[in-house]
C-alpha cells in the first residue's frame, strides 16, 4: 500500500515531529501542503495537548500525526543525580540558574490513558510513536478510533517486533538522522546502521509500508529512498529550517554553519542518544557521558542550561538536534520545501528512468 493511499495524503512525505523546536504551526503547514504534518506531544501537558490539538484540527481539513514518547520512568538515583548536579554546577553558574529550585523527578511522562483520553476528542489521523508502542491496550484503544498506528524502528529486529505488535507502517530510522534515537530493543550502538543499508533490509523484513528516515533532506534523497522500496519519506532537519519551526536563533545559526557538518550521538542533554551538531558542551562533558542519569531524568537537569542558552544566543550550550544532511538545507517556508522536495525527487527518478 502507498504511504499516500494509507494516510490519505497527497504525498509520501511525513514531517517529523520535533518535540521543543515546533509546534502545530508546522504541522499544519506541512498537512496544508499535502504532506503529513506532525505534531510532537512528548513535552506537552494534557492542557497544552488540548489547545495543540484544538489548533491543528481547526486549521486543517487533512491528516495530521500526533507523537508520543513511550519509555519506562526509571527509578530514582540519587546518588549519580547528585554527582551529575555538582557537574553542571558550573554551567548553572554561568546562567544564574538556582540548581536548588530544579525539581527532582524525570519532568516528561510517556503515552498514557490519560493523554489517550485528550486524543479520543480529535482522534487524529495517525498516531506516532517513539522508544517502541505503549501498552497493548492503548494502542488497540488507538487503533478503535481508525487512527493509524506507526514508530520508528533502527534494526531489523525492532521493524519485526513493532509489526508483530500492530503497526500500520514501520519508521526505518538509519544512524544520520538527528535527534533521539528510536532503540527500544537495545542500546548497543553498535547494531545502528545507515538508512540506505538499513531500508532495504526493513522492506524485505516486513510486509507493512515502510517510510525512511535518516539523512533526507532534498529531492534526491526522497527519490533514493523510494528506489531502496520505502514507500516515502520521514524528514526532520530539513523543516527545522524552516519559517514555521521554532528553533531558536542559535540552532538556526548553527544549522547554517560549516560546523553543522559534525555531528555527534550523545546522551549528555536527555540520557538517551541523540544526534547534535557537536559544541562547547558536547566537547567538555564528553567524559562523563557514561555517567549521566537515565532518560528523562537527565533531561530535567539540562532543561533550564538549554532554555537559558537558547535565550541568551549561546550556541555552546544547547541541544542542536540536527541530522547529518544539515548542510542541504536552507530556510524557506514549509510549503515552498515540500514543492522543491517534490520537484527534485520527479527530476532523480527521472534521470533513472532515461
Amino acid at each position: 500500500m502507498s504511504l499516500a493511499s494509507l494516510f490519505g495524503v497527497e504525498l509520501p512525505i511525513v514531517q517529523a515531529p520535533m518535540a521543543g523546536v515546533q509546534l502545530h504551526a508546522l504541522a499544519l503547514a506541512v498537512s496544508n501542503a499535502g504532506g503529513l504534518g506532525s505534531l510532537p506531544c512528548a513535552m506537552l501537558d494534557p492542557a497544552a495537548l488540548g489547545r495543540e490539538l484544538a489548533a491543528l484540527a481547526g486549521g486543517t481539513r487533512h491528516p495530521f500525526n500526533v507523537n508520543f514518547f513511550v519509555h519506562v520512568p526509571p527509578a530514582q538515583d540519587a546518588a549519580r543525580e547528585a554527582t551529575w548536579r555538582a557537574a553542571l554546577a558550573p554551567y548553572y553558574a554561568e546562567f544564574g540558574v538556582d540548581a536548588h529550585a530544579i525539581a527532582a523527578g524525570p519532568g516528561r511522562q510517556p503515552f498514557t490513558k490519560e493523554v489517550a483520553d485528550v486524543l479520543d476528542a480529535i482522534r487524529p489521523a495517525v498516531v506516532s510513536f517513539h522508544f517502541g508502542l505503549p501498552d497493548p491496550g492503548l494502542v488497540a484503544r488507538v487503533k478503535s478510533w481508525g487512527s493509524k498506528v506507526i514508530s520508528s524502528a533502527t534494526t531489523v529486529d525492532e521493524a519485526r517486533w513493532l509489526e508483530r505488535h500492530g503497526v500500520d507502517a514501520v519508521i526505518a530510522q538509519g544512524i544520520e538522522a538527528g535527534g533521539h534515537r528510536g532503540m527500544f530493543l537495545t542500546g548497543d550502538l553498535t547494531t545502528q546502521v545507515g538508512t540506505l543499508a538499513l531500508v532495504p533490509q526493513v522492506v524485505r523484513a516486513v510486509r507493512v509500508p515502510v517510510i525512511a528516515a535518516g539523512g533526507i533532506a532534498d529531492g534526491r534523497g526522497v527519490a533514493a529512498a523510494l528506489t531502496l522500496g520505502a514507500s516515502g519519506v520521514q524528514i526532520g532537519t530539513g523543516f527545522l529550517a524552516t519559517a514555521e519551526s521554532n528553533a531558536s536563533a542559535p540552532h538556526r545559526a548553527a544549522l547554517a554553519s560549516p560546523g553543522a557538518r559534525v555531528t555527534v550521538l550523545t546522551r549528555l542533554f536527555s540520557g538517551r542518544h541523540g544526534r547534535s551538531i557537536a559544541n562547547g558542551f558536547t566537547r567538555e562533558m564528553a567524559s562523563a557521558e557514561a555517567e549521566v542519569p537515565a532518560y528523562p531524568l537527565q533531561n530535567a537537569l539540562m532543561l533550564p542550561i538549554r532554555r537559558a542558552a537558547a535565550a541568551s544566543g549561546n550556541p555552546d550550550r544547547l541541544n542542536l538536534w540536527s541530522g547529518q544532511a544539515a548542510a542541504l538545507t536552507r530556510p524557506r517556508a514549509a510549503a515552498e520545501y515540500l514543492e522543491t522536495l517534490v520537484r527534485e525527487a520527479g527530476e532523480a527518478l527521472a534521470r533513472r528512468d532515461g
